[in-house]
């Protein structure tokens, strides 16, 4: 079964118990605009108890809005009970829920004219009450109503404007967009988690250039991302970023992410110089160049603070701030010592470090030859090679007479790195190797 097999099922099921029932929102956009339904919804005069009581196996994802889930197998469709709702207190969430008797009465409080179209299952005949089917085919982006009330209700739906714009290569409708200027600073009354991932769909579904330039210019940007926002004008030498100031490059480089990249290289690739503005320092002072000293630590920092204002993971925080960290390094792989070069590609999802730096390269000097190096090196080197197994333990240090502490992490660093560069491959040459070089360290007499 189909996800747009269940629904049509569940409309069978509502419909044959005497309740009205319609596909409605993104599900027939994308019919519509030839795309595929990431999921189906469907809305009906049906109450949610009603609802539950038809489908045993249904949740009540919110009920108290009208909102029942129906799983089945690996699918779920949501189910809406028609209604209009009373006043949005918390930016977010209707105060009061009062359920109407026409589906038509329910889109009005939908937010996009293009999200309120509804289908009847069986025929496919488009019920339009919003003139949603003229803004499709216009390719416009307008707010059903009163654009002010609509973002009043839900600040999300400023953010959720400039992803459909983008992502479908939309324009804003003028009074939509000038209402989002006028709302911009309440986004942030949007839960972190909220505004975290509507910002991970606008960098992951193909078209964040697109989205951040709109994020940018409907005074958005400043408000979630000043970090970002900070970069706009700020120079970068010439001789080595071509394309632009520190804003231009990572609008490139963000235009090189392909819909369904990984959260975790998307943000990276956004924040990998988010050190640059606070760092920069032009050649008047320098005497030389432009330069960004320290740019990676400050920039370390700042990924940090930004990925916890957020609520990302500590997992996916670990890996953003390492891509961060981490992507200088690969001006230095061709002049790496063996071990040290090993060490580096070893990093946890290191192809996440590989996709940045290719983008970086890209979206400046398009010089490649490091990238090439690390994946001839990586074609050539056997993975055995690359992490051995371990030859000589703590333990064995113990029964060597040197004593627990500070220097085990010494003397075992020191025989990965004499392994790795391929200087001892057995246990016995690892116990000759420390008693040579320390012989003198913490030995016990």
């Amino acid at each position: 079964m189909t996800s747009r097999e269940l629904a049509n099922s569940i409309c069978d099921t509502l419909q044959r118990n005497g309740h009205q029932a319609l596909l409605v929102g993104g599900c027939v956009r994308d019919l519509l605009l030839g795309r595929e339904p990431a999921d189906y919804d469907v809305t009906t005069d049906a109450t949610p108890e009603r609802v539950m009581e038809l489908f045993p196996e249904s949740i009540a994802v919110g009920a108290q809005f009208g909102v029942v889930l129906v799983p089945r197998d690996e699918l779920k469709v949501e189910v809406a009970t028609f209604r209009s709702d009373v006043g949005y207190s918390d930016g977010r969430h209707p105060d009061r829920v009062v359920y109407s008797k026409t589906a038509e009465e329910d889109v009005q409080r939908r937010d996009f004219t293009i999200n309120g179209l509804l289908m009847r299952h069986d025929t496919g005949e488009i019920l339009d009450s919003v003139d949603g089917q003229a803004d499709l085919k216009a390719g416009v982006i307008r707010a059903i109503g009163e654009p002010d009330r609509r973002f009043t209700e839900d600040k999300l739906r400023m953010m959720r404007a400039v992803r459909f714009a983008a992502r479908f290569e939309f324009e804003i409708e003028h009074k939509t967009f000038a209402a989002i200027r006028r709302h911009a600073g309440a986004v942030t009354d949007v839960s972190a988690e909220r505004i975290r991932d509507e910002l991970t769909k606008l960098l992951t579904e193909g078209a964040a250039r697109t989205g951040f330039e709109l994020l940018e210019k409907s005074w958005l940007l400043s408000i979630l991302l000043p970090e970002i926002a900070a970069m706009k004008g700020v120079p970068q030498p010439p001789q080595f970023h071509p394309e632009g100031d520190v804003w231009i490059h990572t609008l490139l480089m963000i235009e090189g992410l392909s819909a369904g990249s990984s959260p975790t290289l998307a943000w990276g690739v956004l924040l990998h110089d988010v050190g640059k503005p606070p760092t920069f320092k032009p050649a008047s002072q320098t005497g030389d160049r432009i330069r960004f000293d320290h740019h990676v630590d400050v920039g370390v920092r700042m990924a940090e603070a930004i990925c916890r204002r957020y609520r990302f993971s500590n997992e996916e925080t670990e890996q953003i701030i390492s891509l961060v960290g981490n992507h200088m390094r690969f001006m230095d792989v061709e002049r790496m010592r063996t071990s040290t070069l090993k060490r580096f590609v070893r990093l946890p999802r290191f192809e996440e470090h590989m996709e940045l730096h290719r983008l970086d390269c890209l979206s400046s000097h398009r010089n490649l030859d490091s990238y090439g190096a690390v994946q001839r090196f990586l074609a050539e080197t056997p993975a055995a090679e690359v992490r051995p197994q371990r030859v000589l333990t703590g333990n064995d240090l113990s029964q060597m007479g040197y004593i627990p502490g500070p220097l085990f992490r010494e003397i075992l660093g020191a025989v990965e790195d004499a392994q790795l560069e391929g200087l001892i491959t057995t246990k016995a040459e690892a116990v000759e190797y420390v008693r040579r070089k320390f012989a003198l360290k913490g030995a016990r007499a």
